[in-house]
């Protein structure tokens, strides 16, 4: 696993804590869930497709 790719996973997992952080307030803020979802996600893509091009080579 390579430097980038490493900073990529801490980072999705930082972003999957504050989303059970957030979830677990009494009164979740739908629009910051909302954002830090989407960033998880382009995250989760983007380690995808290097795992995808890391493959054929």
């Amino acid at each position: 696993m390579n430097a980038f790719t490493y900073r990529l996973t801490v980072m999705h997992r930082k972003l999957d804590d504050e989303i059970r952080r957030e979830l677990k307030r009494r009164f979740p803020d739908t629009m910051r869930l909302l954002r830090l979802k989407k960033l998880r996600l382009a995250i989760k893509d983007r380690l995808h497709s290097r795992q995808l091009r890391a493959g054929r080579a």
